[in-house]
């Protein structure tokens, strides 16, 4: 008889990072349940479930399904200015989607394998300095830093019900064709890249295979629990991150760095983003013996970019 295939619920699923991930999650034996707010039938392995997080509505049967939860689900933070409303919707998004999922759990007295939770880096503070920022630092009062240990926050009940908890705290995601570079490489392309503010801020990167790869750990390594730093320890700044990209396409900088005021004009609050960075060490995760295949900047900047 075959060995039934455990289950992996993913909430944000169809996303740049969620779309990944359940590829090499088929491809290592899991069925995939996507949560969305909209039907869809059964496509190629992966099947879906509804919920609705400001309706409160979930599919109960697909969580009761579950041996594993991977929560990637949460408003773009780099989408739109982070007005009050768009600053709320970004915290709500993250605090009551993870309570919707815990509901759900205690309702039933429902246990998984473990839950895994999408966090950031930015739970460390939009500040530059030189501070190498590990799991036990703690987090930032700032907008980010908020945001990030709310969410995380929310899924201590999770843990308390005695289900295994991880917390990805992820960098800035490289891969082909979304995320950052879909909003770069044409701006560079045209020769019109450059540094921003003073170029020093850090850039903590994943490759988005690595990324992936860290989620599949989480999932099928016992001993994995609480926060990880995913993000390559290179202090990559923003300087180095621009000249980089520009000389795989071919040329070097020759544009001064974008001012910070300007951008402050331009994106608000939200300029934070781009114009602070912490380092952060990935020891951690590599303690329990994951290896990063993504450890050079050009070397995955070519690989997202198939040069």
């Amino acid at each position: 008889m075959l060995e039934e295939r455990k289950n992996v619920v993913v909430t944000g699923g169809t996303g740049f990072v969620g779309k990944k991930l359940t590829q090499l999650l088929l491809d290592n034996g899991y069925s995939v349940t996507i949560l969305s707010r909209t039907a869809k039938e059964y496509s190629a392995g992966v099947s879906y479930a509804q919920w609705n997080v400001e309706d409160g509505t979930i599919d109960e049967q697909a969580i009761l399904g579950a041996n594993y939860i991977i929560h990637l689900a949460g408003e773009n933070i780099g989408a739109k200015r982070w007005t009050r409303n768009r600053k709320k919707a970004i915290l709500d998004s993250r605090e009551q989607s993870t309570q919707l999922l815990l509901a759900t759990l205690q309702k039933y007295n429902k246990q998984l394998d473990a839950f895994i939770s999408a966090s950031g880096v930015g739970i460390y503070g939009a500040i530059t300095d030189d501070v190498l920022c590990s799991e036990t630092t703690p987090a930032a009062n700032d907008f980010l830093g908020t945001v990030c240990q709310k969410w995380e926050s929310a899924a201590q009940p999770i843990r308390d019900l005695g289900i295994r908890t991880v917390y990805i705290r992820t960098g800035l995601v490289l891969g082909k064709g979304d995320g950052v570079l879909q909003q770069l490489v044409p701006l560079f392309k045209l020769r019109l890249g450059s540094a921003i503010g003073s170029g020093k801020q850090f850039m903590p990167w994943i490759h988005i295979d690595d990324l992936c790869r860290i989620y599949l750990e989480a999932v099928i390594n016992p001993e994995v629990q609480g926060p990880y730093n995913a993000a390559i320890n290179d202090s990559t700044t923003n300087s180095i991150f621009s000249k980089t990209l520009a000389s795989i396409l071919g040329y070097s900088i020759w544009l001064p760095n974008v001012p910070a005021f300007l951008l402050q004009i331009v994106l608000g609050e939200m300029a934070q983003l781009v114009l602070t960075g912490r380092r952060v060490t990935s020891n951690k995760i590599e303690a329990i013996g994951f290896k990063f295949e993504f450890t050079q900047l050009n070397l995955a900047l070519k690989n997202c970019l198939d040069k």
